[in-house]
């Protein structure tokens, strides 16, 4: 209501300048209230008004007053009549129109009277209604435009004849350079001052603006230009700085870690430097006990005489009865001092040298361990990385004890050695095919990997290795799976124990704008159990970086294609890494060691051999590797072509085997690649053997059923015909048409994204055990991850900035306002400008981390927790994008609404166009993405600013944002 009221006050309030009603009462000799509409007459008028607005005519429909039969000079334009004789005019009445066609004279000044109909309405305030004038040349009454009727030579002009919208007539607005104060009197508006269309007083222009005499808007581009050239500067500024903010951070923590690290070594330093005095001074003390107790048998022998010595006793019994007694127990501790603080400490060393008591805080401190806080109490990063690099050296110093990582932690905590979950994975006649072209990828493949043991899996190109592991961490897609695949013995899906399950993909899938450290960090807090302390999850992932050897670049950036960054082995590192710190159970890895070289794939196997001495479950795909690598594993898989297997035991006994079938490895030839080049055909074996038979080899060695196809090859017959078979194991079917063909690709199409669907949105019962943080947490973390990468792509962001400037100065400039329109061709610029730059920018947020998003959902990580945090922080966007082009396009338009006007609609239509980019990044490409983000405001902003006449159009454009975003502007503008 309060808003209804301030429209109608805004423009029928006439308190203090009624001066047009004195006159009309005057002019009318006091019948002015029998002249004015009543309410059904009023609603008649804008009625039909708003019938007609959809085409050109201006005349009303055929009333009582005005019709075939009647028709009064008051139905002239500008004229008016009224009530008749001994009626009286109900201006409430909203029914019945009453009879008005005596008296008919020209509309008063103030009033304006619509062709059609009998009556006076008044002008609202703005509005400049005087009587007219004819002009005899045209023969028009000015300033409205209409002729007078022929055939009535006494008719005169008379006062304002419409009330319109200013798009369609402007004749009864005050004009632009003057303002009216009343509905009759207009005057020119003065210099420092502008008037705008409909101006009831004038208004004082801003300083360094230009205002002259009857100016209509003020000039302000001087501010526009001011501020683009305070904000590119300090863009210009941010551009150069933006990396200032995280690097100074980073240094900070670089520094406190390393004081960290520095006092771990010096206290591990000063205990070796302690044990090894003490070992001298405990040599010192017993070779000078020994020759003080010889010195002293020598001078007592030479002043005591030696005593008649008995039979049968010995010189040891002589000597020992003649050394005096030793002082009594009492006595000594009489005469014996309390023990300094510093003396306790040493004596504390001695009775446990590996306590870490006495070079922590105060050497000497009886209650140091005591007073040490645990793990769950470190809060200050100080603290917390003093803890792990402390647990990281004793590690270091326990190592010919083989202590685990799990027992470093427990010693942190004074707890029982921690265990990890054990998962065992066996699988029976595995048989993995291909949906629509039925081919198989892995065939008849039976075995098991174990914990504790470090499983490689080799094979020539197509032999189905990485299919293997993917059917292993149930990732197979499009594929038809038969076989049995057994966690610990039982048949449970191996989804249920993602938590505790780590897949290192092919593909080295890790962000680029973070560093080492923060990909590792994330992954810690994400994946490990929530009820772990914060330092035991720094000493985790300490741990690791310490393990893979990378220490030197854990505050360097990972890099991208565009951005360089640490190197390729580096990034391979970290990829394993990735999944090392979650302290998975079973760890899977596709080929880890590609792109290495040997040395750095032995420290990888090394840090992978530490994780299986906690009985972690490993298997990973190896290519080519070196004879010391190839040692190193404990289990081989060996694969031949069509997915069948060839070995599976131990990597000891391989060369047993393939010995036993006649196969020997050549000196100075690595035995991998050699078993490797026969199964691909490459060497041909000297034992009456062909590499097709070598699977049927194995099937029968260990007892498992022969596909009925290969039976030819299992009783050697046709060595000609099974030499030129295929290596590529395939279904054989009748031929099939093209449109057959065409079928069966287009179901294998449909079956794999339907494989997708249901592998990405269906969850398995958790078996894992581990509570991992929840969505809140994880937002939490995802928030501090987004920021810090917006923050190092801040010039892209200041890049999208600049432009929104350019693009805000250049539309204001072109797109000149009009009072007519309302500024809509500027607004109409303004729409697609604003939502092709927003949705560019937004496609952003998803398209370019669809990989990982894909890698860290199947890990169990939060995608609502994703989305949310990075739909946070594009709200800033959505806040700062429509006050940045703003700024310019308010300055060098200057429309008439305010600049919070505009904003708020702004903001309304960059929320809308990032939602949409949202949905173009996440369902499509990312070249289709940009292709719908740039053609929908386009077309859409087209639809909603051209007239509907078909009904299918019109209905459309009801839903089109753009033109919600368009009719907010227009309303905005008319308002004002």
């Amino acid at each position: 209501m309060s808003f209804r009221d301030a429209e109608w006050n805004g423009a029928f309030n006439f308190k203090g300048k009624l001066d047009f009603l004195t006159n009309c009462i005057k002019k009318t000799k006091g019948d002015l209230t029998q002249r004015l509409c009543t309410a059904a007459e009023i609603k008649f008028y804008f009625t039909s008004f708003f019938e007609n607005s959809l085409t050109s005519a201006n005349y009303l429909r055929l009333n009582r007053n005005c019709n075939l039969t009647s028709w009064a000079s008051g139905c002239e334009p500008g004229w008016g009549c009224s009530v008749n004789e001994n009626q009286k005019a109900d201006l409430k009445n909203t029914k019945d129109m009453p009879a008005r066609t005596r008296d008919c004279q020209p509309c008063c000044e103030g009033f304006f009277c619509p062709q059609g109909i009998t009556c006076m309405i008044p002008c609202p305030l703005g509005s400049y209604c005087p009587e007219g004038k004819l002009n005899k040349t045209l023969g028009v009454c000015e300033p409205y435009r209409y002729q007078l009727p022929p055939g009535q030579p006494n008719h005169t002009c008379g006062g304002a004849d419409i009330w319109a919208d200013v798009t369609s007539s402007d004749e009864i607005f005050c004009s632009p350079g003057s303002y009216c104060p009343t509905t009759i009197k207009k005057i020119p508006c003065s210099s420092g001052h502008y008037c705008r269309t409909g101006s009831t007083a004038e208004r004082m222009c801003f300083k360094l603006t230009t205002c002259n005499a009857n100016t209509a808007n003020q000039n302000i581009h001087a501010y526009g230009i001011m501020l683009l050239v305070a904000l590119s500067l300090l863009m210009l500024v941010i551009y150069n700085c933006s990396d200032q903010v995280l690097s100074t951070r980073e240094r900070k923590a670089a520094k406190s870690r390393e004081a960290a690290a520095r006092h771990a070594r010096e206290t591990a330093q000063a205990r070796e430097r302690w044990k090894s005095a003490k070992n001298v001074a405990k040599k010192g003390a017993v070779g000078l006990s020994q020759q003080l107790s010889r010195t002293f048998s020598r001078r007592k022998s030479l002043k005591l005489q030696d005593p008649p010595k008995l039979p049968g006793q010995s010189k040891a019994e002589t000597s020992s009865d003649l050394l005096p007694p030793p002082p009594s127990a009492s006595a000594a501790s009489g005469n014996k001092k309390e023990p300094s603080a510093l003396a306790k400490a040493l004596h504390a060393i001695d009775d446990d040298p590996e306590s870490q008591e006495g070079f922590h805080i105060n050497i000497g401190d009886k209650n140091i361990k005591k007073q040490m806080p645990k793990g769950k109490q470190l809060h200050t990063h100080s603290q917390i990385f003093k803890y792990a690099y402390g647990q990281i050296e004793k590690e270091k110093a326990q190592q010919d004890k083989n202590l685990t990582f799990s027992g470093i932690i427990s010693m942190a905590t004074d707890d029982n050695v921690k265990k990890r979950p054990v998962i065992e994975v066996a699988f029976k006649d595995l048989t993995i095919t291909l949906k629509g072209k039925n081919k198989h990828l892995l065939r008849c493949v039976s075995g098991k990997i174990m914990p504790g043991r470090v499983s490689a899996v080799m094979g020539p190109s197509g032999a189905g290795k990485t299919t293997f592991l993917s059917a292993l961490a149930g990732k197979t897609t499009g594929c038809y799976k038969t076989g049995s695949i057994l966690i610990n013995g039982k048949d449970e899906p191996i989804q249920s124990y993602s938590k505790i399950i780590g897949f290192v993909p092919q593909d080295d899938i890790v962000h680029g704008n973070l560093t080492v450290e923060e990909n590792l960090r994330f992954n810690a807090r994400c994946r490990l159990a929530a009820e772990m302390p914060k330092p035991d999850k720094v000493l985790v992932v300490e741990r690791v970086i310490e393990s893979l050897g990378l220490q030197a670049v854990r505050d360097s950036l990972v890099g991208t294609v565009e951005k360089r960054g640490i190197s390729g082995g580096q990034r391979k590192r970290v990829n394993v890494g990735i999944e090392m710190v979650m302290e998975p159970s079973l760890l899977i890895l596709d080929e880890p060691t590609s792109g290495l070289d040997s040395s750095s794939s032995q420290l990888l196997l090394r840090a992978l051999r530490r994780e299986a001495l906690e009985g972690v479950n490993i298997c990973m795909v190896v290519h080519q590797p070196s004879y010391a690598l190839f040692k190193m594993f404990d289990d081989l898989i060996l694969l031949a072509k069509g997915g069948l297997t060839a070995y599976h035991g131990s990597v000891k006994k391989v060369e047993e085997y393939f010995a036993g079938l006649g196969i020997n490895v050549p000196e100075r030839i690595n035995p991998p690649d050699y078993f490797i080049d026969i199964l691909e055909g490459i060497v041909k074996p000297e034992a009456p053997i062909t590499h097709q038979q070598l699977p049927v080899r194995w099937m029968l060695h260990n007892g498992y059923a022969v596909p009925h196809d290969m039976l030819q090859l299992a009783e050697g017959l046709g060595a000609s015909s099974s030499a030129s078979m295929s290596n590529e194991t395939t279904i054989h079917g009748s031929e099939q048409s093209f449109a057959g063909d065409l079928w069966q690709d287009l179901k294998f199409t449909v079956g794999q994204k339907r494989d997708n669907l249901l592998h990405n949105f269906i969850s398995s019962t958790d078996l894992s055990n581990r509570q991992t943080a929840g969505i809140s947490r994880q937002y939490r973390y995802f928030l501090g991850r987004v920021t810090k990468q917006r923050l190092r792509e801040a010039r892209i962001q200041l890049v999208d900035y600049l432009i929104l400037l350019l693009a805000g100065a250049c539309l204001g400039t072109l797109a000149k306002v009009q009072d007519e329109t309302f500024g809509a061709l500027g607004y109409t610029y303004t729409v697609i400008a604003v939502s092709l730059l927003c949705k560019i920018s937004a496609l952003r947020s998803f398209s370019l981390e669809k990989l990982i998003y894909k890698r860290e959902s199947s890990a169990g990580i939060s995608s609502l927790a994703y989305f949310l945090s990075k739909d946070t922080i594009d709200h800033f966007n959505t806040v700062i994008k429509p006050l940045v082009y703003l700024s310019m396009f308010f300055f060098f338009n200057n429309p008439r609404s305010s600049f919070q006007d505009n904003y708020m609609v702004l903001v309304c239509l960059v929320y809308s166009v990032t939602g949409i980019a949202y949905i173009f990044a996440i369902f499509l490409e990312p070249s289709p993405a940009q292709l719908w983000s740039v053609l929908l405001p386009v077309v859409l902003t087209l639809i909603a600013s051209q007239d509907k006449d078909a009904a299918v159009a019109k209905h459309f454009a009801k839903y089109c944002y753009t033109k919600w975003a368009l009719e907010a502007f227009v309303i905005a503008n008319a308002e004002k």
